[in-house]
């Protein structure tokens, strides 16, 4: 599927977001196995998501779905059997690195694998502590899926985290349930904290001192009622069309706005994007609010400020649609420590860099990152986005402040962590 943009006269209306991605993975998982009937409000409808709920059907857990809620009957920590056939993540590496630490728990074999994208994704990162923890993995050369995994009873362990991952940390966390004693991890860059808040909710018990990061072994994790807020990673793409494009003004309601996450909130009204937060409130231990923001003509006249260090780590998965913003300030802007961006749905960082460019953007590619000069107004062009989600939502917004026509190929990739995108925006552009 191709789709065609041009820049609209302005931005204007409220946005629904789909649900957070990143919160749904994971009260799935913990209601699968804690004691129970769990109901999850405003399930994410992404691809990713229901590739979480698929592979635990598989595992034998009943599920329901109804409009935006599922229900899911809780089998007990070590409640989940053998799988019939191998586990499907399809594109998703949260689905794969999260399941293979509560597969390590279980004692019978079991397979996961992905899609041709996710096969080329590193599992090293997981498969290590794992092993560490006692558990027999193996998988294809260069530790790339399909992992099979014999689990068990495993060795509670200190690890270290050796680069900042979200994933990696929740995928000992969640090992660690399954341990001889407590598991800690050591973060020395803040990463999100949904697996934390998420164990919590659910009756683990989770300890948290300077950079450590602590569970108990053999919780007994009970169901629960939980709604799950807008998607702030979704909500980036709008914020950034709301700035680019003159005269817009959007409201986004609902919004997830964690701590770890909100840093993309901070960063956006350092750079001067008029953006305001309003009606916040904590539900399930997770904060939220409604998102308004405004065009201001201001905003492209400097430089944007750099991503580097931990705040890469912390705008990981919103840096595409970062650097499209930052493109259009004079000043440019600089993102550096973004080398796991090469390991993503594609190679995000050269995406980024040939679309920049193929739109007429002056980029330097570097090993962990890029730097775009800036000043020069883009110009319309035909998109790759290697079936990547986000490269195909960065580059709509480019589309909507550039000259003439941009073209996005296989736009239905954004389905992965926004169905209902391309709607979404027509809307937001007067177009539908």
């Amino acid at each position: 599927m191709i789709e065609s943009l041009r820049a609209p006269a302005a931005l204007s209306g409220i946005v629904t977001l789909p649900a957070d991605k990143s919160i749904s993975h994971r009260y799935a998982m913990l209601a699968a196995i804690a004691t129970g009937t769990s109901v999850i409000r405003n399930f994410a409808a992404s691809r990713d998501c229901h590739s979480t709920l698929a592979c635990l059907r598989a595992l034998g857990v009943e599920i329901v779905q109804s409009g935006r809620s599922v229900t899911l009957e809780g089998r007990g920590l070590r409640g989940l059997r053998a799988p019939d056939r191998t586990l499907d993540a399809a594109n998703s590496g949260t689905t794969i690195r999260l399941m293979a630490g509560i597969l390590a728990g279980h004692p019978f074999e079991s397979s996961i694998t992905g899609d041709a994208s996710l096969a080329r994704r590193p599992m090293g990162r997981v498969t290590e502590p794992l092993r560490l923890m006692g558990a027999t993995i193996e998988s294809r050369p260069g530790e790339l899926p399909p992992l099979k995994i014999l689990g068990g009873r495993l060795r509670g362990i200190r690890y270290r985290l050796p680069l900042a991952s979200a994933q990696v940390k929740s995928c000992v966390l969640l090992a660690g349930l399954y341990g001889d004693r407590p598991t800690a991890v050591e973060q020395t860059v803040p990463t999100r904290d949904h697996t934390e808040i998420a164990l919590g909710q659910f009756g683990g018990a989770v300890r948290i001192s300077g950079n450590w990061i602590e569970v108990d072994p053999e919780p007994k994790l009970r169901a629960g009622r939980l709604s799950v807020p807008g998607d702030l990673s979704g909500a980036a793409f709008f914020l950034a069309a709301a700035a680019l494009v003159p005269d817009s003004e959007l409201t986004l309601p609902g919004v997830g706005l964690n701590a770890t996450r909100r840093a993309l909130v901070d960063y956006l009204v350092r750079a001067g994007v008029d953006l305001t937060v309003a009606n916040e409130s904590v539900q399930g231990g997770e904060s939220r609010g409604d998102l308004r923001v405004r065009y201001c003509p201001d905003l492209f006249r400097g430089e944007f400020p750099p991503i580097r260090g931990a705040l890469t780590a912390a705008l990981i998965d919103e840096i595409p649609v970062l650097a499209v913003l930052g493109s259009q300030a004079s000043g440019g802007i600089e993102i550096s420590d973004a080398r796991e961006l090469r390991v993503k749905e594609s190679d995000r960082i050269s995406a980024l860099c040939a679309n920049l460019c193929a739109m007429g953007a002056e980029v330097e590619e570097r090993p962990d990152g890029l730097s775009v000069r800036g000043g020069r107004r883009l110009r319309g062009a035909d998109i790759l986005t290697l079936g990547d989600h986000r490269i195909a939502m960065a580059f709509a917004v480019a589309g909507l402040a550039a000259r003439g026509q941009t073209r996005i190929q296989d736009a239905e990739c954004a389905d992965v962590s926004f169905p209902g995108f391309w709607a979404a925006l027509g809307k937001a552009s007067g177009r539908i």
